[in-house]
């Protein structure tokens, strides 16, 4: 019925805790945006990891059946399929343990860099933020006194080097027109005339 009218506090109030709901929400994005990558980073790295092993498996199956069937006729042979066999299977192991600590280590490195931009990013959101709250509290940002005193010493540094030059000049520019002056004067002598 009656429109009620929100003093300016009352809108800055109001404003204020939009930004801080904003940027609590970005922050809130931005490492849950990171937490999604590092997992997705892993994940696929897991993968690679288990299809290498899983390979290695097939191969060493397989090559331990032909073993298998060639000792039936010669067991000598067979001792000498099996030996290799191991050698190979052992080789094969050893390939698919380098591969998958290789890429466990990269998925590391890229989780550590998408943490730490997600860290950047939430160290801003929070001072943002932080700020915001301290807007609502009513709290000012405090003033730099250092740089007010630096550029206050800085500013009385270059007037009195502007003023020493000043009256360096002024002293300067009295002399000249003082030997100026004495050598354009007219020495005028009375002369009497005795008429």
């Amino acid at each position: 019925m009656f429109a009620t009218r929100k003093s300016q506090t009352e809108r800055t109030t109001a404003q204020a805790w939009e930004y801080l709901s904003a940027a609590m929400a970005t922050a809130g994005e931005a490492a849950r945006d990171a937490g999604k990558q590092a997992a997705t980073t892993a994940d696929r790295a897991g993968r690679g990891t288990q299809e290498l092993a899983d390979r290695a498996a097939r191969r060493s199956r397989r090559l331990a059946d032909r073993s298998q069937k060639l000792v039936g006729d010669v067991s000598h042979r067979g001792q000498e399929l099996a030996d290799r066999t191991s050698r190979r299977s052992r080789k094969l192991a050893a390939k698919a343990d380098k591969r998958s600590q290789k890429l466990a280590r990269k998925a590391s490195k890229k989780g550590h860099k998408v943490a730490g931009r997600a860290s950047g990013v939430a160290d801003e959101a929070w001072s943002r933020a932080s700020a915001a709250a301290n807007a609502l509290a009513g709290q000012k940002p405090g003033r730099p006194w250092g740089l007010i005193a630096g550029f206050g010493l800085l500013g009385l540094a270059l007037g009195w080097a502007a003023a020493t030059t000043a009256r360096a000049a002024v002293e300067r520019e009295a002399e000249n027109e003082q030997v100026e002056l004495a050598e354009t004067a007219l020495v005028v002598t009375p002369t009497y005339d005795g008429k």
